[in-house]
């Protein structure tokens, strides 16, 4: 991949620049802050990694998933307005699913423990238990919204709060999970994931490149799972005060 090749890939943010233009959706200038960070994001990243990866350091790993995870953690609590403490919530949820994914990866022996496999297997790990996180938090705070008479309702009635919060639980759970959901029923028909891809590309043998994705597959829905599980269980609560009263901040 040369730096003329790259040049000419603006072509692709040049035709969405052309739609948005055309179609007065106002995505112009948010096209060209993205082009740019995402060209030195990536490319400050690419350095690190280079660094990293020589180094063989523990503490270089850790500190590039803390910073991961942080960064995550921030960009998914933007979608949980109404729940206090959202970004700790988030926090808590990505760094579990983290910590337990990529420790039964390792005590499994399902990868090697080098810089080379932690950080890009924690990176898909990361990514999608955020997009999983945001997806739940944003479900759960709409969820109680719609459904403000029917839990006090059940309160009333003598219900205890997770008993009456019970359905908006599980549909902000499943919804966490459905866009991974969909994508296992629909992988190697409709897409090529990037794990894969990136194997082909490199002139690896696409039946080995096949088995890292249904690995990555695999990982990330567990991942997503804990995810979704622990964001809802620690969110539906600041719902509640102490004396089991429903309490919705409008924002």
């Amino acid at each position: 991949m040369t730096y003329l090749s790259l040049g000419f890939s603006l072509g692709f943010v040049g035709l969405a620049a052309i739609i948005s233009r055309y179609q007065e959706l106002g995505l112009e200038k948010d096209l060209a802050v993205g082009v740019i960070r995402s060209i030195i994001q990536l490319t400050i990243v690419g350095y690190i990694l280079s660094y990293v990866f020589a180094a063989h350091s523990w503490l270089f790993i850790l500190l590039m998933l803390t910073l991961m995870i942080g960064v995550a953690a921030r960009n998914a609590a933007k979608r949980g307005k109404g729940i206090p403490n959202a970004q700790r919530i988030v926090l808590i949820g990505i760094t579990v699913s983290e910590a337990v994914t990529l420790l039964l990866l390792l005590f499994l022996r399902i990868i090697p423990v080098t810089a080379q496999y932690i950080i890009p297997l924690s990176g898909m790990i990361v990514g999608n238990s955020m997009v999983a996180a945001g997806v739940t938090l944003n479900r759960l705070s709409n969820e109680f919204k719609l459904r403000r008479a029917e839990i006090e309702l059940a309160l009333s009635l003598g219900a205890t709060p997770k008993k009456a919060a019970l359905p908006v639980i599980q549909s902000a759970i499943k919804a966490g999970m459905i866009p991974t959901v969909d994508s296992m029923k629909t992988v190697g028909l409709v897409q090529l994931p990037g794990m894969m891809t990136g194997q082909i590309l490199a002139g690896a043998d696409p039946i080995q490149a096949v088995r890292y994705q249904i690995l990555v597959m695999f990982m990330i829905s567990g991942a997503s799972a804990i995810a979704s599980l622990i964001v809802v269980l620690l969110g539906y609560t600041r719902y509640f005060t102490s004396n089991a009263q429903l309490v919705i901040q409008d924002y």
